[in-house]
């Protein structure tokens, strides 16, 4: 068995003090994803420091603009390798992509932890940025499933996309429209990477029709309180590796006043052979 969580933290300093470490270190999976770190490495070792994940090998990729993104993976087994960023120059210190190479008993498992850019409909240079971004991962996104297709390994990127794909996946998705996060245009890269690319997005599968379960809800407002909230949040498989997963689990805290991020953490399972 193989569990990976994945976790938009919110800043991980932030998390730790409202017992989102705590709650990572409860859950023990094999593999950890994070976004919005929002630190150095130094400052992720001591959050986690004192907590069951201190043992756990990290990989980080931290953004040049300093407070800002960040993301990270954090495994019980070793590396076997580590790349940040997606070859493309401008985001090579970006802190929104990181890929690491996991040995398995049935080949190299490479696993991504994302942190797609917000956005914004009315900001023309930062909505081009994220489209930037969307590009570069779908050339990504094609290499690993053109790998996979030659049974030559498989791979799950994990994280938070910023696009909410279909209208099962945020509450309030008339009022959304027009607005960054829910563009015809960005969500037709999530529809190319399904129909095109053949890649899994294991939440919808394993989460039913919808809508929902959704993973991110403001701070502000009642919208936790009344569920209207956006999917955002995704685990993506090669299909080969989608065949062996089990169970999609949407970790929302029970009460606002439990919340350790404005983010859920997003737990998979996969009846997948042992991590070397």
């Amino acid at each position: 068995m193989l569990t990976i969580v994945t976790a938009n933290v919110n800043g991980v300093r932030a998390a730790q003090r409202r017992g989102g470490v705590a709650w990572l270190a409860d859950a023990g999976p094999d593999v950890i994803c994070l976004q919005e770190v929002r630190s150095t490495f130094e400052q992720l070792e001591e959050s986690l420091d004192g907590s069951a994940l201190a043992s756990y090998r990290i990989a980080y990729a931290e953004s040049s603009d300093k407070g800002r993104a960040g993301v990270a993976v954090l495994t019980k087994a070793d590396h076997v390798s580590v790349r940040l960023g997606l070859g493309v120059e401008e985001f090579a210190q970006a802190g929104r992509w990181i890929e690491v190479d996991l040995a398995t008993d049935s080949g190299p498992l490479t696993v991504i932890s994302t942190y797609v850019h917000t956005g914004e409909a009315t900001d023309e240079p930062r909505q081009a940025q994220k489209y930037r971004f969307l590009d570069a991962m779908h050339d990504r996104l094609d290499a690993l499933a053109r790998r996979s297709a030659r049974k030559k390994g498989e791979a799950v990127v994990c994280g938070d996309f910023n696009v909410a794909h279909t209208e099962q996946d945020i509450k309030n998705w008339k009022g959304n429209r027009g607005k960054a996060g829910f563009l015809e245009q960005e969500r037709e890269y999530l529809d190319r990477w399904r129909d095109e690319l053949r890649w899994v997005d294991l939440g919808r599968v394993h989460g039913g029709p919808g809508p929902g379960p959704y993973t991110w809800w403001s701070w502000r407002g009642r919208g936790f309180d009344t569920d209207g909230g956006w999917r955002i949040d995704y685990v993506m498989a090669t299909q080969r590796l989608a065949a062996l997963a089990t169970g999609v689990v949407v970790g929302k805290a029970p009460t606002y006043a439990e919340r350790w991020s404005d983010h859920a953490p997003v737990t998979a399972s996969f009846d997948h052979p042992s991590l070397g």
